[in-house]
């Protein structure tokens, strides 16, 4: 009788296909874990615009947010985005997470929103603005909106 040593060519196969499948599972996850990074990027990077914007109010800004009526304002001279360069460096970054989506900056003399487009689910957006607001959103800001819906 002859003693065999060694796996037979289906057995290998078996334990190929059995790897491929694990393996297209883990890089499916990992592609959602880093959207969901990018997203909790976008999330801290507002925050940080919001707790700079006060800050500028208090110091600075002499209690305004700078020209009225501005629109579309994160690169707009005259706002309060482009005179605190803290603020500017954290929307920067804020659009640099989100890769392709939109970030938002509208804000009269009294009051400002930021809303940034989320990469997990592309309709929803987050949002922060001068009323102490945080929240996800569903829609896109209107034009000139200097709060969250």
């Amino acid at each position: 009788m002859i003693n065999q040593r060694g796996f037979t060519l289906i057995e290998l196969l078996v334990v190929i296909a059995i790897i491929g499948i694990l393996s297209s599972v883990v890089l499916a996850s990992l592609n959602t874990a880093r959207t969901k990074g990018n997203d909790a990027a976008i999330q801290a990077d507002l925050s940080a615009v919001r707790t700079q914007v006060e800050i500028y109010y208090g110091g600075a800004g002499a209690n305004t947010y700078g020209t009225a009526g501005l629109t579309n304002a994160c690169n707009v001279a005259g706002s309060v985005f482009t005179a605190d360069t803290t603020v500017a460096n954290a929307i920067a970054a804020a659009d640099l997470a989100n890769g392709a989506g939109t970030v938002t900056c509208n804000n009269s003399t009294t009051a400002y929103a930021v809303q940034a487009q989320l990469l997990n689910d592309n309709t929803k957006y987050w949002c922060v603005d001068s009323k102490g607001s945080a929240k996800e959103e569903t829609a896109a800001m209107v034009a000139g909106a200097t709060a969250c819906l």
